[in-house]
């Protein structure tokens, strides 16, 4: 049984994560802005509170959770994400420092939090895309959305050299196509051939398994780009 915690659980991967690794007997703290969705499936194993993650007294809310509960983290998923897709002449800095905050600054920042309650054997996982990866197809209107997913994978290789000797591992997911509310967003009428459970089946084992093989990959999960 590992403790397992996930960000944007509201909907999506995310919603789809919580019920997979509770139904494996894991125990999950799910964390979004919206506790509904999750709150609703009365899970055994889940613990739910509200969640902004560019909220500083909210990670501090996560840390004492820890802290007086679990006492070690096996698994952080940063998953919560934002898109914003609109023409890059007519975007405003503050639209896209709000990308950033989410996608970046705020998985940075819980990662901050978490690291001390995590060893050599626990995992981090950073939920990226394809639009983020160097030399892949890139779509107009997506500027903020795609280049907030690039630092994200930056980020993940530079803290695997740094934590290399003590742990956590750390590593990148950059998803293509998958069917959730966001490729919607993007691309409206789209539709992808995974499905978001699909997907969500893909990190989890990827998430207790994939630190044996890999620190610091950014590992393409790709099978379309619309």
């Amino acid at each position: 049984m590992k403790k397992i915690i996930i960000t944007g659980t509201s909907r999506g991967i995310g919603y789809e994560l919580v019920q997979l690794f509770t139904d494996a007997g894991h125990q999950v703290l799910a964390l979004s802005r919206n506790d509904a969705p999750v709150s609703s499936m009365n899970l055994d194993g889940c613990t739910i509170f509200p969640f902004d993650i560019t909220d500083a007294s909210d990670i501090k809310k996560v840390s004492k959770f820890v802290k007086e509960h679990w006492k070690h983290v096996d698994v952080l998923i940063n998953n919560s994400g934002v898109l914003l897709n609109k023409p890059f002449a007519k975007t405003k800095i503050n639209e896209f420092k709000a990308i950033y905050e989410v996608n970046v600054f705020g998985a940075a920042a819980l990662t901050q939090a978490m690291v001390p309650f995590m060893n050599k054997n626990s995992h981090v996982v950073n939920i990226s895309s394809m639009g983020g990866v160097q030399g892949s197809v890139k779509f107009p209107g997506l500027s903020a959305y795609s280049s907030s997913k690039g630092a994200l994978i930056t980020l993940t290789e530079v803290l695997a050299e740094e934590y290399k000797e003590t742990g956590p591992t750390f590593n990148a997911l950059a998803l293509g196509a998958v069917q959730t509310e966001m490729l919607q967003e993007a691309f409206p009428g789209f539709q992808a051939p995974v499905t978001a459970k699909e997907m969500a089946y893909y990190i989890m084992n990827f998430s207790l398994t994939g630190n044996k093989y890999y620190n610091g990959k950014v590992l393409q999960v790709s099978s379309t780009t619309p």
